[in-house]
C-alpha cells in the first residue's frame, strides 16, 4: 500500500467522531423546573452516547403533550406530530428507512386516550422501535384536566370532585395485545433503573414499550411521593434477561426474580396493587419484526426519479 493510502486510512480513522452525551443535546430542555421530563432526556443522551449513534441515523417522534417536546431538544432527526398520531408516523418511518433508529415519546394522554388504537396496532405489528410514554397522570401541557391513568378520586380542573374511573393500567394494556414482545416499567427518580431499562428496550429486536413513570411537580407532585420517600414501596423485578443494575440493592430490598419470558407472572404483577413494581415484565426475542416481514426493497435515487416521470407522463397533454 502506497504512502498516500496510508496517510488517507489515519485520516479518516482521527476523523471519526466521538459522540459524548451532551452532543446529543440540540438546546436546553423547556420545562418545568424539577420535571421528570428532564430524567428522561438525561437516560436517552447517556443511551445514545453509549451505543455512538450518529445524529443522521435516528429520528424521534412524538405526538402532543410536555413529553411531546422531546424532538426539539435532541440532535436527530424529529418529527413533531399532531396528538395521538405518534406511532403511525413512526411506523411508517421505519418502513421507509428500516435502516434508521426510531424512538417514540409520548405522554398518558399522547398515548392512552387519543391514540389508544395505534398503540394497541403498534404494538401488534411489533415494528422494530423504543417507545417511551412518560406517565404523569393528567394532562400537564394543557393545564391539568383528567387522563385515562389518573387515580381514581384524584381532583382536577375537569374532574374536580376527583376522577370517576378507575385509573387504565398501560402495563395490563400492553400485556394484553397479541405480539407484544416487550414491555417495561421504570421511574425517573431512579436514573440508574431508567437507564438499564432503556439500554434492554434498545437492545431488543421489536416493538420495546417502555412507561416511565414522571413527576409533575405543577399538578401531580404528590401521586408518586410515597415512592420517592421510601424505597420499601417499590419492588424490582430482576433476572438475567431482565435489568438489575449494580448499586440499588442497597437502596430497594424488595426484589422480585421475575422471568420475562413467562407472560401470565408477568399480567399477575402487572394487576397487582399492593406496591410499585420496576423492570421488564415481558420480553420475547422471538416474535416477528414487522419491517423485516413487510420490508421494502431499496430504490435508488434514479429509479425515484424515474416513476416519477413516468407518473407525470400520465397527465401530459
Amino acid at each position: 500500500m502506497s504512502g498516500l493510502a496510508l496517510s488517507l486510512l489515519d485520516l479518516e480513522a482521527d476523523a471519526k467522531v466521538c459522540f459524548e452525551a451532551e452532543d446529543y443535546q440540540r438546546r436546553p430542555g423547556k420545562w418545568c423546573a424539577g420535571c421528570g421530563d428532564f430524567g428522561a432526556l438525561n437516560a436517552v443522551k447517556r443511551l445514545l452516547a453509549k451505543e455512538q449513534l450518529q445524529p443522521e441515523k435516528m429520528v424521534f417522534v412524538s405526538g402532543i403533550g410536555c413529553s411531546s417536546r422531546f424532538p426539539h431538544y435532541v440532535n436527530a432527526y424529529g418529527f413533531h406530530g399532531i396528538h395521538g398520531r405518534a406511532l403511525p408516523l413512526a411506523t411508517g418511518v421505519k418502513l421507509a428507512r428500516p435502516e434508521l433508529d426510531v424512538f417514540v415519546v409520548m405522554g398518558d394522554g399522547d398515548c392512552t386516550s387519543i391514540g389508544a388504537g395505534h398503540w394497541i396496532h403498534a404494538t401488534r405489528y411489533n415494528a422494530n422501535m423504543v417507545v417511551l410514554m412518560l406517565d404523569n397522570n393528567i394532562y400537564g401541557l394543557t393545564k391539568n384536566q383528567t387522563s385515562p391513568t389518573t387515580p381514581q378520586g384524584y381532583a382536577s380542573m375537569t374532574s374536580p370532585r376527583g376522577a370517576v374511573l378507575p385509573a387504565l393500567d398501560p402495563l395490563q394494556a400492553t400485556l394484553g395485545i397479541s405480539n407484544a414482545s416487550f414491555v417495561a416499567q421504570t421511574a425517573d427518580w431512579v436514573p440508574a433503573h431508567l437507564y438499564a431499562t432503556l439500554q434492554a428496550a434498545y437492545e431488543h429486536p421489536g416493538f420495546s414499550f417502555v412507561r416511565i413513570l414522571q413527576r409533575c411537580p405543577k399538578f401531580t407532585d404528590d401521586i408518586f411521593a410515597e415512592n420517592v420517600k421510601n424505597p420499601d414501596a417499590t419492588e424490582l423485578l430482576v433476572h438475567e434477561e431482565g435489568v438489575d443494575p449494580p448499586g440499588l440493592e442497597k437502596l430497594f430490598k424488595a426484589r422480585r426474580v421475575h422471568d420475562p419470558k413467562n407472560i401470565d407472572e408477568a399480567r399477575s404483577l402487572a394487576r397487582r396493587t399492593d406496591m410499585l413494581r420496576l423492570g421488564i415484565f415481558f420480553r420475547d426475542d422471538s416474535m416477528p419484526v414487522y419491517d423485516e416481514v413487510r420490508a421494502v426493497p431499496p430504490v435508488t435515487p434514479q429509479e425515484k426519479i424515474n416513476r416519477l416521470n413516468k407518473e407525470f407522463e400520465r397527465y401530459a397533454v
